[in-house]
């Protein structure tokens, strides 16, 4: 396993956690999925302009779900990016709702632009099972359970458990304290009792140290479970609670994990890994 210096690492850490609650920050200020028209202003529209770009597609742009509008209105640059962090940002909060169907022509009306950049942004997320293709409608946001959730952090257990067992017996004690940034940041994060800007850090952490094992494969992969964990459940209940007093407990359990791992207590690290993921965050 390759390790860099000690400076360099505090440098690279820094830097990163500042980026992810920069990150964190403007998912949650800036990216609301947007309130969509009522039937009866679409049909109006249609009326006066001809027919929209939803129906020339196929799909139907009335009768869908109502949700906020962004504000600001999206940037032209990096849209489909930008799209993509505020319809995650949305699965999140479940603003996006379990089991209903979103019109990608009347998202982006919203958004203020086409289309074209909506349907790749929800085709991104059909390849990673947060929506379904509903043919000549839209999308469905997928409806999971609390067996699904346990599942996914069975998964996960099983992928980075052994890792962190395995660093904690290699890394020295100065490459853990180097990541104390994003372990203080998850507090934060948590203390703000906003979700979003929760699993931003969460997920920055994690794939901090996993990234130590220099594996980046491991790290994708471990990323994309750690984001479907991180989805609501049918009903709007949150994975593994959700409330702040929730979300600093868990954040805590990253600085109390990081404190072992820096004095290489392999036992609490044990322990400590095994009760993170049980609380399925």
């Amino acid at each position: 396993m390759k390790q860099g210096t000690q400076g360099s690492a505090g440098t690279t850490t820094g830097k990163a956690a500042a980026a992810a609650e920069a990150a964190a920050g403007t998912a949650r200020s800036r990216y609301r999925v947007p309130a969509q028209p009522a039937a009866g202003e679409a049909d109006r529209r249609r009326g006066a302009g001809g027919a929209t770009e939803g129906s020339a597609r196929g799909e139907h742009t009335h009768g869908a779900p109502v949700l906020p509008r962004p504000r600001p209105a999206v940037q032209r640059s990096s849209v489909r990016g930008q799209v993509l962090a505020a319809l995650r940002t949305a699965l999140v909060t479940g603003d996006l709702r379990p089991g209903e169907v979103y019109s990608a022509p009347v998202l982006a009306e919203r958004f203020g632009v086409s289309a074209t950049p909506v349907r790749e942004a929800m085709q991104q997320l059909a390849q990673e099972g947060a929506v379904e293709v509903v043919p000549n409608r839209g999308f469905r946001v997928v409806e999971r359970g609390p067996r699904e959730l346990a599942e996914l952090a069975e998964v996960r257990a099983l992928i980075e458990v052994p890792v962190m067992l395995r660093l904690a017996r290699t890394v020295p004690a100065e490459r853990w304290a180097g990541l104390r940034p994003l372990a203080e940041a998850t507090v934060r994060a948590a203390s703000s009792g906003c979700r979003a800007t929760y699993a931003e850090a969460d997920r920055a952490f994690h794939s901090a140290v996993l990234a130590l094992a220099g594996n980046q494969q491991l790290v994708g992969v471990a990323e994309e479970l750690h984001r479907r964990a991180q989805w609501p459940l049918v009903g709007g209940g949150a994975p593994g609670g959700g409330t702040r007093a929730e979300l600093i407990a868990d954040a805590h359990e990253h600085t109390a994990l990081l404190d072992a791992l820096i004095a290489g207590d392999l036992d609490v690290v044990r322990a400590l890994v095994g009760e993170h993921f049980n609380g399925a965050e």
